[in-house]
């Protein structure tokens, strides 16, 4: 059987959006009724984190059959295990006019200092939906790691990345040993594993026609 859900937006009646915070980061109070299973529809009242959309792009180099990481300083894991320095992909938020592949492309450049090739869409998903709105378009894209190194980020952003690139096979250890510990990583980590035989003939033949033009 392929599932599909009962309902969708239809379902939903907004009564109330509040803004209640307006800082770096927005929160909004909804107050909605939505359709239930085996009752009448509910109302509730519920804050939520006003995030948008972000695209992540999982960089890897199929020559040499590396992964171009980043590691950066973040707020929100002051208090978890292993620390506030997280190892991540390349990130970004979409700004106004932007398309998925522009924000790839750009965020590429700023974290990793590096082109990137033949971006594609791995999957989309919502990180954490019981309180944030915040969309993830996870991609992959070909890069060449040799010219990855050194410290990037915009200081108009605060931003302080190191650039890594470790052997694949090193990633995949890392996984296995829960030392990646977020979720966009995660995803792409092991998406590249299942499908690893076919991700890098596909990078070699993409990367030997670029090396050509």
């Amino acid at each position: 059987m392929t599932w599909s859900p009962t309902f969708d937006a239809k379902d939903v009646e907004i009564h109330e959006d509040q803004r209640v915070f307006d800082g770096f980061f927005k929160m909004h109070r909804l107050t909605l009724s939505h359709a239930c299973f085996e009752r009448a529809p509910m109302t509730i009242t519920r804050e939520i984190f006003r995030r948008g959309n972000a695209v992540v792009v999982l960089l890897f180099d199929p020559i040499r059959e590396r992964l171009v990481l980043i590691e950066q300083f973040r707020a929100g894991a002051v208090d978890a295990p292993g620390g506030p320095w997280l190892l991540e992909l390349v990130a970004g938020m979409v700004e106004a006019g932007e398309s998925i592949q522009e924000v790839a492309e750009r965020e590429t450049q700023e974290e990793a200092g590096i082109a990137v090739k033949h971006l594609a869409p791995i999957l989309g998903y919502l990180p954490s939906p019981g309180g944030m709105d915040e969309w993830i378009d996870l991609w992959y894209g070909f890069v060449d790691s040799s010219l990855a190194s050194g410290i990037h980020g915009l200081d108009s952003e605060h931003e302080d990345i190191r650039v890594l690139c470790l052997p694949a096979q090193e990633v995949f250890d890392l996984l296995d040993q829960g030392r990646l510990n977020n979720g966009a990583i995660i995803i792409g980590v092991q998406w590249l594993r299942i499908h690893y035989d076919r991700i890098v003939q596909e990078g070699v033949e993409v990367m030997r026609k670029s090396n050509e033009t």
